[in-house]
């Protein structure tokens, strides 16, 4: 057998373990599809999410908010609005953009198993405030109790993110955006609510559900 008979066969073998392999790791996923998912999470958080929002989603900045503890469901609904330029965001327009659906479902479900970060109130007399308004609204200005969406302790639902332990100012910055019609998704019900509230009970409230 020649040199080149050689190269070929050895070519051929070579391209027969490769497939071997790719169809082993296959396997695995299919047999752990949790496992691979999880781990397809923390490569994605670790290359690029790790910058803005922390490898444990506990931010890097009271900019950016923390994702840790929140529901997977709206995690991935964020994404995906991300990517469909329903929500407006360069930075994470371009950050979704690459993301497939199972990959915001697997980011969604990693957040969501991290630990939720609390914080003492910076002002607790203004943190009171918010806890007021946040249970009870403002019956004198129509604003409705936060309560009655987010829940007693702002621990959200599958649709509705957790407020509990997310920074102040990206509350606020968030309450700012629904009152102006910043915000592009989740616009109809938030923008009824933040047009009716005051930058103090913005603040106030968003210093409450900081320290939850």
């Amino acid at each position: 057998m020649n040199a080149l008979a050689v190269l070929r066969v050895a070519s051929v073998l070579l391209g027969i373990a490769i497939q071997v392999a790719e169809l082993a790791v296959i396997a695995k996923q299919i047999r752990n599809p949790s496992q691979a998912d999880e781990a397809r999470a923390k490569k994605i958080v670790n290359g690029v999410c790790f910058l803005c929002h922390g490898a444990e989603g506990e931010s890097s900045s009271e900019v950016f908010p923390r994702l840790a503890g929140q529901h997977w469901e709206y995690v991935a609904k964020q994404l995906d609005n991300f990517k469909s330029g329903k929500r407006k965001s360069t930075a994470m327009a371009d950050m979704a953009a690459k993301l497939t659906p199972d990959e915001m479902l697997a980011l969604g479900r990693y957040f969501e198993k991290q630990t939720v970060i609390s914080e003492p109130a910076k002002d607790a007399a203004l943190a009171a405030v918010g806890s007021y308004i946040y249970q009870r609204g403002n019956p004198y200005s129509g604003v409705a109790a936060c309560a009655s969406c987010h829940g007693p302790g702002a621990l959200g639902t599958t649709q509705l993110p957790r407020l509990a332990g997310q920074f102040a100012p990206y509350i606020e910055a968030q309450l700012k955006q629904f009152n102006l019609r910043e915000r592009t998704n989740d616009n109809a019900v938030m923008h009824s609510i933040a047009s009716k509230m005051t930058a103090l009970e913005m603040a106030a409230v968003a210093e409450y559900l900081a320290a939850k």
